[in-house]
């Protein structure tokens, strides 16, 4: 629930920006598109929603159907793959996309000044937050398969939520909240969740299909730490992996993701910024 949260969040948290840009501009400009963008955000909201939500209705009816063998390996690689793949994105890709919507905005504040109602607009609008949308089901996809359809959907909406006070209070200024450093914020808090991801799946992994007990190795044997099924069992599990079986092997895995993780895609672009 929390890494789906937190994706929705980030996600969801620049589509919010991207509506009070041209929020923005129509209202400094008195253009009266508010209307006209509200719509446009409603329905990429619905379609990002729908296309969300079927991927985790398609991930519990899929479930049942699996053998708990064959269920710990596919956990097990889906794990490994969803720590790299959305440490990846996110932390790579996820540059170029952002030059690509930018693009798309720079084209739509154009045609802001048509006085009737302009269809391409409206679907630009649209289609910006349905990126967001269709981000949130490929980044949370994998890990929507092992938890629950109605902690996929909690883990949903509270992000949708928390992203849509955050990006109120930043349009009308209450509240100024340095958006450069609540993506820096929620950049590392991935890196922090693509880690125990990683983590939890080799551990799976090896234990699964070549017996090998990494809790066994250096185990730090935190047994005061709360029940797995409490909610902060399952918050320190689904966040940082950790478990009462935790172990410094395991502990390991994670400082070494987040240390290549660092050096390939974090380092290179602070060094940029420094010859800026």
């Amino acid at each position: 629930m929390l890494a789906t949260a937190l994706i929705a969040f980030r996600e969801f948290f620049e589509a919010f920006l991207i509506i009070g840009v041209f929020l923005g501009v129509s209202k400094k400009l008195k253009l009266k598109k508010g209307l006209e963008i509200w719509l446009a955000a409603a329905t990429g909201f619905f379609l990002s929603f729908s296309v969300i939500l079927f991927i985790y209705i398609f991930g519990a009816a899929a479930r049942p159907f699996l053998t708990e063998h064959t269920a710990d390996l596919l956990e097990s690689y889906l794990l490994v793959f969803s720590g790299l793949f959305i440490a990846y994105v996110i932390l790579s890709l996820h540059g170029a996309m952002n030059k690509s919507r930018s693009r798309m905005v720079s084209a739509a504040q154009g045609k802001l000044e048509e006085e009737a109602f302009d269809v391409a607009f409206f679907f630009t609008i649209a289609f910006l937050v349905l990126r967001e949308g269709f981000e949130v089901a490929l980044f949370s996809a994998s890990i929507s398969l092992f938890n629950a359809f109605l902690q996929n959907a909690a883990g949903l909406i509270f992000g949708f939520l928390a992203a849509a006070f955050l990006g109120v209070m930043t349009f009308f200024a209450y509240v100024r909240f340095p958006v450069g450093k609540v993506f820096k914020t929620t950049e590392y808090l991935v890196l922090i969740v693509g880690a125990s991801l990683t983590q939890m799946g080799i551990t799976k992994l090896l234990q699964t299909h070549f017996g090998v007990l990494l809790s066994n190795m250096a185990p730090l044997r935190l047994q005061f730490l709360p029940d797995e099924e409490s909610w902060g069992g399952t918050l320190l599990q689904g966040f940082l992996g950790i478990d009462r079986e935790y172990s410094g092997i395991r502990f390991l895995l994670s400082l070494l993701y987040i240390g290549c993780i660092y050096f390939f895609f974090l380092r290179p672009r602070e060094i940029v910024r420094r010859g800026k």
